[in-house]
């Protein structure tokens, strides 16, 4: 059965209305669902449920609950991955495939060695396209939220955030080149439910001295393995290393 988002929490005294004109197109021109058909729906409150469609209009389709499905597929810590513009259908591909392994969120960073530049005024439209590979990866990956992804010009704007996470990590290709291979491991065994990280990944050039510099103050350079791994491929790398050892090492 195909998955869906609602914004709404699962009140079983409601009325459901699947009212995005992508996933009414989706539901009635690709997968030419009919009223008596099911679907599941995942809520706002990450409860998801086996639902039958009662019925179809042009602007909604409304949806009845039938039962309510036992599943947690989010990571237990709350990743957000910050990575330099790289190229479009590199980093297109990055958002799809970290959502799949269950990033948080996710950070667009122009950075001083970004080959890649962003201009103001096509901001939006990039980011709402990225959502909507986002979205689609989390429909298909079975995930409970849609992660959220957020523009900023340069890293000076993320250091203002830094408080709001309790880990800061940042990929340095340095460290693997010098055979640093503990760091990441050592800060791994810390992590502990609900913690908030930000993983910093450099674009397709790396991080500049200076962006080192001030974030090295803040949080810990740490080295992906003894290779050194493309801009898209490093927060795969990360997180796969995370979900090992939170999820399948327990």
């Amino acid at each position: 059965m195909q998955r869906y988002f609602i914004n709404q929490n699962a009140d079983e005294d409601q009325r459901f209305f699947i009212t995005s004109k992508e996933d009414i197109h989706h539901i009635t021109n690709v997968m030419r669902n009919v009223v008596g058909d099911k679907i599941i729906i995942t809520f706002s409150d990450k409860k998801v449920y086996t639902t039958q469609i009662s019925n179809m209009e042009s602007d909604k389709i409304e949806i009845e609950l039938l039962e309510q499905q036992d599943i947690n597929t989010e990571l237990p810590v709350e990743v957000t991955i910050c990575s330099g513009l790289i190229k479009a259908d590199k980093y297109e591909w990055l958002l799809q495939k970290s959502t799949e392994m269950g990033a948080s969120n996710f950070i667009a960073v122009g950075m001083d060695r970004s080959v890649v530049k962003l201009q103001a005024n096509k901001v939006q439209k990039k980011l709402e396209r990225w959502q909507k590979i986002i979205k689609e990866a989390a429909e298909q990956s079975y995930r409970l939220v849609i992660p959220d992804i957020k523009f900023k010009s340069n890293l000076d704007e993320i250091y203002d955030t830094i408080s709001h996470y309790d880990y800061i990590l940042l990929a340095y290709e340095d460290e693997a080149k010098r055979g640093e291979v503990s760091l990441f491991k050592e800060q791994l065994k810390q992590f502990k439910t609900n913690d908030r990280i930000l993983f910093i990944f450099g674009p397709e050039g790396g991080f500049s001295e200076k962006e080192i510099s001030k974030f090295s103050e803040v949080g810990t350079t740490v080295g992906l393995g003894p290779r050194i791994l493309r801009a898209e491929t490093a927060p795969l790398y990360a997180l796969s290393a995370i979900s090992f050892e939170k999820e399948l090492m327990g």
